[in-house]
Order: C-alpha cells, then sequence, then structure tokens
C-alpha cells in the first residue's frame, strides 16, 4: 500500500481499523529503489512506489542554495509523463541569484511545461501556483533545501509543516520531511509531502519507451522508427532535431544520461 491509495476498511470501537481492501488504482509515481551500500551492483532494483491517485506532480527547484538541477528536473518530468501525471515545474528563491534562469524557464515553457517562478521572502508567485493546486491531490517533489515545506506553508498556512536549513559548508538542504504523508487542506485539496531527494530513476522503462516521456522529441523529431532509442541510429530525426538546436542539447544529454541506467536485459 503507498500513500495515497483508497481502501475499504472496517472501523473499530476503539478508533482503530482494518484495511479489507485496496482500490485500484489510477496512477501512482515509483522510481528505482536507492541502493543498499554493500550490496553489490548485480541483479535488478526494486520498485519503490512514492504516491498513488495523483493530479499534479509539482516539482521544486531552486536558484540557488541549493543550485539548480536541471538533470533532477528531467528525471522526474519522465517519472510524471511515463505515468500520466500532470508536471508543473516551481523555481523557487528567485529572491537569490536567479541569473540564468531565464534560459530554463523559455525551455520548459517552450516544451509545453506550467512553470512558476516563487520566492516565500517576498511572497512571489505563490498565489497562481495555487489556483493550479486547489481541487487537487498534489505530489510536492524536489531536493532537500528547495524550500517544498516553506511553500507549502504560505500556499495552505494551516500545515504547519517543519522548515529545515541549508548546511553551510555543502549549500545542501537537510532533511526535515522524512516520510511522505497526504495532508488534506479543504474538502477537495491534498497534498503529499515527501522527503527531499538527491537522485531518482524512474522505473519500469525500456529504452525504446524513454523518447516518448521527451515531449520535444515527438513534436520536433518526428522520428520515422518506433523502436529508435534516438543515440545510434541512422537517419534518426531526433539526433538531426539536437544537431539543428531545434531540441536543445541539455535535453538530450539528460536523455542520453537517463538511457545508459536502463538495463538491456529488463523485462516488463
Amino acid at each position: 500500500m503507498a500513500v495515497g491509495d483508497r481502501v475499504d476498511f472496517d472501523l473499530n470501537k476503539d478508533g482503530t481499523g482494518t484495511i479489507q481492501k485496496i482500490d485500484e488504482r489510477r496512477n501512482y509515481i515509483s522510481r528505482k529503489a536507492p541502493k543498499i551500500k554493500g550490496a553489490g551492483t548485480r541483479g535488478e532494483r526494486l520498485e519503490q512506489i512514492i504516491a498513488a491517485n495523483i493530479d499534479n506532480l509539482i516539482i521544486v527547484s531552486s536558484c540557488q542554495q541549493p543550485k539548480f538541477n536541471n538533470r533532477l528536473i528531467d528525471r522526474l518530468l519522465v517519472a510524471a509523463e511515463s505515468s500520466r501525471v500532470n508536471p508543473i515545474l516551481v523555481i523557487n528563491k528567485i529572491d537569490l541569484d536567479s541569473s540564468g534562469m531565464g534560459y530554463w524557464i523559455d525551455l520548459y515553457s517552450g516544451i509545453g511545461y506550467d512553470v512558476f517562478k516563487t520566492s516565500t521572502i517576498k511572497k512571489i508567485g505563490t498565489d497562481e501556483l495555487k489556483k493550479k493546486m486547489d481541487g487537487k491531490v498534489n505530489l510536492i517533489w524536489g531536493q532537500s533545501g528547495v524550500g517544498k515545506s516553506s511553500l507549502l506553508n504560505l500556499i495552505y498556512p494551516s500545515l504547519k509543516l517543519k522548515v529545515g536549513e541549508i548546511s553551510q559548508s555543502t549549500s545542501k538542504g537537510k532533511h526535515t520531511t522524512v516520510t511522505s504523508i497526504l495532508l488534506d487542506v479543504d474538502e477537495n485539496t491534498s497534498v503529499i509531502d515527501t522527503p527531499g531527494i538527491r537522485e531518482i530513476d524512474p522505473y519500469g522503462i525500456r529504452k525504446e519507451d524513454l523518447g516518448h516521456y521527451f515531449r520535444e522529441f515527438s513534436s520536433d523529431g518526428q522520428c520515422r522508427f518506433n523502436t529508435c532509442t534516438h543515440y545510434h541510429e541512422p537517419g534518426c530525426a531526433v539526433i538531426q532535431a539536437v544537431e539543428e538546436g531545434v531540441i536543445e542539447k541539455e535535453r538530450y544529454v539528460s536523455y542520453l544520461n537517463l538511457l545508459d541506467t536502463i538495463e538491456d536485459d529488463m523485462n516488463f
């Protein structure tokens, strides 16, 4: 069972209950379970389900503290696309040095994603983001320290989530949320607050399918080969689009990095 699952249960007089049935999920987001130290490298990694029955995946990054990480964002976008969950990108802490963010905002919005610039210090962008979240089940995901809890506290003050600090030595966030938890903010709106992550490998994706989860590969590349991995095949329209600058090289590098993590012998 995962956070967000809907269940049928029997309620006891003492307030405890027994789950009788887990309802069918309309979707869920998962990743490959993190590697265990000392376990070696052989063998397929298991699936770790993060949450189920989600409307929006709110991907929170920051301009600085910690530094903007487009590689992680691209992996989270693939997780959303492959799970048929609507992704929303939030670039937080724009009150800090946001030079260079214009490139990324134009890149992701140009692909077709909703991108919000926010600051909890200056209270920028949160009203607009709230409109996208109201009436939905929202999974909040991103690195530690990017300001997920601060954002949620500003948008929904009743939550009163614990806020962490940034390490002065590493400029990385410290974990404050230790487990995923679903919180109802009104009758129609819920948020799933999650621990910060440092890496993610989406689960259950084949090499020949990965390109389907990069939106611009379909709209701009229009590759005529259904099973093309867009890596070495002659005549690949995606590779040509990258060479011509139609598809951004940064996104293609993210694609190749992800492609390299997919095992050839995975069976689904």
